[in-house]
């Protein structure tokens, strides 16, 4: 895989030492469109210091409110624990982060009175400025829906991949992709202050666009991306539980003089 143009200078610069890394959650919005399955995917601003000017799903690190209890239905922490390949603590809270962080960067909320319903709308002025809130950590996602007598519904996230960032990148993550369907009723609310664009696009497009060079996306993203390509948004949950879900960490490779991350999906894949 080609590294991204503005990751260059670093690996020309990097020293060899690995930074630590962080743990984050992101979640793969999907829906049915006219032109095959749809994602959100928000463009990050030039101005961030990870992945500028970089289309991303809504996502973001793992903060310590996360773990504070909070209601829950669907798979236990301990099950979320052996899908994600951590303990049950961790699990939870990964999973509780993704839900979280969606519901900051699209308004898309994945909570419900209990494990029969889910909130069908979350445009109304109330439930826009808690977004902000929880934005500016000035309120606990456990707060935000314990206020509401709401659960968290881990039943509608799958658990699709685990990708770390490579140890060149001085600021790395590593992060669980979940997916997920859209809640009926539910649309996407105002842009978050890390995007300067947010969009639903055919993922076949988005696919066209980054080959074209016209869309910068990282490598997790991409291939996400195109392994969703085909994806059924009613039976998405499911079929995420048929994946194995492990660590893949991009590495670099130098051909012919030149720098490339290798793409362990693609090698297995060829043997």
């Amino acid at each position: 895989m080609p590294i991204p143009d503005v990751f260059r200078d670093r690996v020309a610069t990097w020293d060899g030492t690995p930074a630590p890394t962080r743990a984050a959650a992101t979640i793969a919005l999907v829906r049915p469109g006219v032109g095959g399955p749809e994602t959100y995917l928000l463009r990050r601003q030039q101005t961030m210091a990870f992945a500028p000017g970089m289309y991303v799903f809504p996502g973001g690190g793992l903060q310590e409110s996360d773990r504070e209890v909070v209601g829950w239905v669907g798979p236990s922490s301990s099950q979320w624990g052996e899908r994600l390949g951590c303990d049950p603590d961790t699990a939870r809270a990964l999973v509780v982060a993704a839900v979280r962080e969606t519901f900051e960067e699209s308004g898309i909320l994945f909570a419900g009175a209990d494990e029969h319903s889910v909130v069908a709308d979350t445009s109304s002025p109330e439930l826009q400025k808690a977004r902000l809130d929880l934005d500016a950590g000035e309120l606990s996602f456990g707060d935000f829906l314990g206020a509401r007598d709401l659960v968290l519904r881990s039943d509608l996230l799958g658990a699709w991949s685990h990708w770390i960032t490579p140890a060149f990148e001085p600021r790395r993550y590593d992060t669980r992709f979940f997916v997920a369907a859209v809640p009926r009723g539910q649309s996407v609310g105002t842009l978050p202050g890390e995007a300067d664009r947010a969009t639903w696009a055919s993922i076949a497009s988005v696919l066209e666009a980054v080959k074209a060079g016209e869309a910068a996306m990282l490598p997790p993203t991409w291939i996400t991306c195109r392994e969703l390509a085909q994806a059924d948004p009613t039976t998405l949950v499911d079929d995420a539980r048929a994946r194995e879900v492990r660590p893949i960490e991009p590495r670099l490779v130098k051909v012919d003089g030149e720098w490339f991350l290798d793409n362990p999906i693609e090698e297995e894949a060829h043997g």
